[in-house]
């Protein structure tokens, strides 16, 4: 019949905590400080406010065994999705191992943006190559024209390649010409078998395509 915590704000130690089948009604202010905390177990109580529960919870770098169904913060329909990704080093929440694609799910829910990144770059390299040679968006392409080099009487010298030049504007297009590119290549994952996939072969590895965006 616990409904207060306070009597643990010196248990700064504590590895495992097991306060299921209780009265709790709210933790704030109460757990935080338990920094060492592995295990927690505050199934069957009466926490409501799952985002305020979460929060609490966010600051335990070493929770790995979390359970807090038989709540009524439980019934929200995105209730585990939401524990896992604002509590991203627990392994086991409601004695079911967190899964990579349950991760993969709650990630895209919670940070639409970053998951569409992380889903669509493969791999980013440098290029060494000349602007004008790049293949892509018309922005990376520039007119051709001819440098001219100074006269005797007036130059200007170009700091990055250390060559006097008449116009700065072909000071300016000559660094532009030779500065290094990124290229990145992304590919549909979805379509590519996972290595146990292989062995299994219990999917058709479907033909996919690699696209390559080279800019400046």
């Amino acid at each position: 019949q616990i409904q207060d915590l306070t009597f643990l704000i010196k248990n700064y130690c504590l590895t495992e905590l097991y306060l299921n089948n209780n009265e709790l009604t709210d933790i704030s202010g109460a757990l935080k400080h338990l920094r060492a905390l592995q295990i927690l177990l505050l199934h069957n109580n009466q926490l409501k406010k799952l985002d305020k529960t979460v929060k609490e919870l966010k600051g335990m770098i070493s929770l790995q065994t979390l359970n807090l169904f038989h709540n009524p913060l439980a019934q929200d329909p995105d209730y585990r999705l939401y524990v896992i990704y604002f509590l991203p080093l627990v392994q086991l929440l409601d004695r079911k191992s967190v899964t990579q694609r349950e991760r993969e799910s709650a990630l895209h829910l919670y940070d639409r943006k970053r998951s569409c990144l992380v889903q669509s770059i493969a791999f980013g390299k440098r290029v060494n190559t000349p602007l004008a040679t790049a293949v892509g968006s018309s922005r990376c392409t520039q007119p051709a024209r001819r440098l001219m080099m100074p006269s005797d009487n007036a130059h200007l010298l170009c700091s990055f390649c250390r060559i006097p030049f008449e116009n700065p504007e072909d000071a300016i297009l000559l660094r532009a010409m030779t500065r290094s590119l990124m290229e990145f290549s992304s590919v549909d994952w979805n379509k590519v078998a996972t290595c146990q996939e292989r062995r299994l072969e219990n999917k058709v590895e479907e033909p996919h395509e690699k696209l390559t965006v080279q800019f400046r």
